[in-house]
């Protein structure tokens, strides 16, 4: 039994300038403890340091997956039968989608250092969302997927 007819993966990782943000997270925490001598500076240092790593990581760690005639997307999963016409946005239209052409039911998974975005319609009328919001580096690839495997769980 094949899990997908295209299958598709992709992590939404934070940008490497985050991880240097989180370094400097640390340093000021650092700067903060300074006056009450080396010992917590140097914690503040190692501590703040990792509480904004850890953060960071775990914005970025999401999943977009097109397996098993679904698509996971964080934590939605919608079978690909119930979803409708996939429309790639570029940045100028990704940021309209986000802002005043959104809409307050559908499902937004929305990094906003990812420029790219895929709308996904949802077609199931039992469904109040009225389609999907996915940030994504590689739109087209995704959409591709989503409607190859649409076609294989028709056939």
């Amino acid at each position: 039994m094949q899990l997908s007819a295209a299958p598709y993966e992709e992590r939404l990782t934070a940008p490497r300038s985050w991880w240097l943000i989180s370094f400097l997270a640390g340093v000021s925490l650092a700067l903060i403890l300074l006056p009450f001598g080396t010992l917590p500076m140097l914690g503040g240092l190692v501590g703040g340091t990792a509480a904004a790593a850890v953060a960071a990581s775990s914005y970025g760690s999401v999943r977009i997956r097109v397996v098993g005639g679904a698509l996971i997307a964080g934590e939605a999963k919608v079978p690909v039968t119930a979803l409708g016409e996939a429309e790639v946005l570029g940045p100028e239209e990704a940021r309209a989608w986000r802002t005043h052409k959104a809409d307050t039911r559908a499902f937004m998974l929305l990094r906003a250092y990812i420029p790219t975005a895929l709308r996904v319609e949802i077609t199931d009328p039992a469904d109040p969302t009225p389609y999907l919001y996915l940030s994504t580096r590689e739109p087209q690839r995704l959409a591709e997927a989503i409607r190859t495997a649409r076609e294989a769980a028709a056939a």
